[in-house]
């Protein structure tokens, strides 16, 4: 295990009110088994995270939708507590997008990469990816913004159905609104039904070419960006299981080297002059063979911990040995480890890997976080099932018809399948 200094305490941020984010409670392990006082930030009502033996205290997170300034002023009470200067790793795309802006205000209570201007923020709003790969020559689906209801109804056509829509910046979106990040839009009048709820969602929405998942198609390749532009801490992982299925977290993954998609990566963050952990998702279409980027999260996504290395070696760990100005241990990759969260696929859990695996929840020397996800996570599921039979059966529209501007693809039963 690498040698952290442990005089340097960590606050982890989570905007996000999700009780199962399972990267947050992976965080509060790596950090916390190596010595590290670990502080949350994070909504604690209910989540299993702050029953980690590994959590020295919970603290009240910003409200959601709060300013800059709510955020900086919340971060400092964190600091004022702690007491000494602390490593600040932003846990979702809100707060990593809060900090780039806001990052001279939080020195000297925090160490934080030297990350060039609002890059962070750049890469995390789906709109800018698009322009952003475009620079760099890195593969990225096909994407148009419409600017009205029309618009969206002839991008999908000229797209192909279905298509996928997205939100520039799904972290604006209200809770209790329905709204997804990412869903399949299979008619015009879907793209169309979407764009009228832009001013509800906070963003512009993005139409998206729709690359089929399937077998060893989607990747994801998780790294630390060290002072001197070298990646470490990471690896790329193939996803086996997605919750939901074909478009959703992963929720079974695999070690997998694929230089090909390393060199894409080292690229990528090289052209972007890009510094801290970042989290990349890929599809590599089928016919092509080549690797687009899907998203880039400027944080540690969800399932780091699968890319713990034989010198004990994670993103997180990484990111606070380069702070503390530690030097990191050379890599020692584990081909073929496996990732499991176990509320989503609960029998690829209980089957053996031969390459090694990881819990997201249950940990031999942390139970407590595993025995309160289940009890929340079957209050989670009686609500949604007993929710979904008090719905009322739809009432069966007219067909309606629209103009084609273009043929319209035929679904296969691949496509069929892989609806967010």
């Amino acid at each position: 295990m690498p040698f952290l200094d442990t005089r340097v305490p960590a606050v982890l941020l989570r905007i996000d009110r999700n009780p199962f984010h399972h990267g947050t409670l992976g965080a509060v392990r790596s950090l916390g088994r190596a010595g590290v006082e670990v502080h949350v930030v994070a909504d604690s009502t209910g989540s299993p995270v702050r029953r980690s033996r590994f959590v020295r205290e919970m603290h009240p997170p910003p409200a959601p939708g709060a300013s800059t300034g709510e955020i900086v002023t919340a971060l400092r009470r964190v600091a004022a507590r702690v007491s000494r200067p602390a490593v600040l790793i932003p846990m979702d795309d809100a707060s990593a997008v809060a900090v780039g802006r806001c990052r001279e205000h939080l020195a000297p209570s925090y160490l934080l990469p030297q990350q060039p201007g609002a890059l962070a923020e750049r890469v995390a709003d789906k709109a800018e990816l698009a322009a952003v790969c475009e620079r760099a020559g890195v593969p990225h689906p096909v994407t148009l913004i419409p600017d009205s209801p029309e618009q969206a109804a002839a991008a999908a056509w000229q797209l192909g159905l279905p298509v996928v829509a997205k939100w520039s910046r799904p972290w604006l979106l209200p809770a209790g609104s329905g709204l997804r990040s990412t869903v399949v839009v299979r008619s015009a009048r879907e793209a169309q039904a979407l764009y009228l709820r832009a001013e509800e969602a906070g963003s512009r929405l993005l139409l998206q070419a729709f690359l089929p998942p399937g077998p060893d198609l989607d990747w994801f390749f998780h790294g630390y960006v060290d002072r001197s532009g070298a990646v470490c801490g990471g690896g790329p992982g193939r996803k086996q299981l997605a919750w939901p299925r074909g478009a959703g977290l992963t929720a079974v993954g695999r070690w997998t080297p694929n230089p090909q998609l390393q060199s894409l990566v080292e690229q990528l963050i090289g052209d972007l002059g890009y510094r801290g952990v970042f989290d990349l998702d890929f599809r590599r279409d089928g016919a092509s063979g080549r690797y687009h980027l899907l998203d880039f999260n400027p944080r540690p996504g969800a399932q780091f911990r699968l890319f713990a290395d034989g010198a004990g070696l994670d993103v997180v760990r990484a990111l606070h040995l380069d702070l503390t100005h530690r030097p990191l241990p050379d890599p020692a990759p584990l081909p073929g480890r496996a990732f499991v969260v176990e509320n989503y696929a609960p029998l690829s859990a209980l089957l053996p890997k031969s390459g090694g695996s990881e819990l997201a929840w249950h940990a031999r020397d942390d139970l407590a976080p595993g025995l309160a996800m289940w009890a929340l996570w079957g209050r989670h599921v009686t609500r949604r099932l007993r929710d979904r039979a008090q719905r009322p059966a739809p009432v069966a529209a007219q067909p309606r018809i629209v103009r084609q501007s273009g043929p319209q693809n035929p679904l296969t039963d691949d496509e069929k399948a892989s609806s967010c």
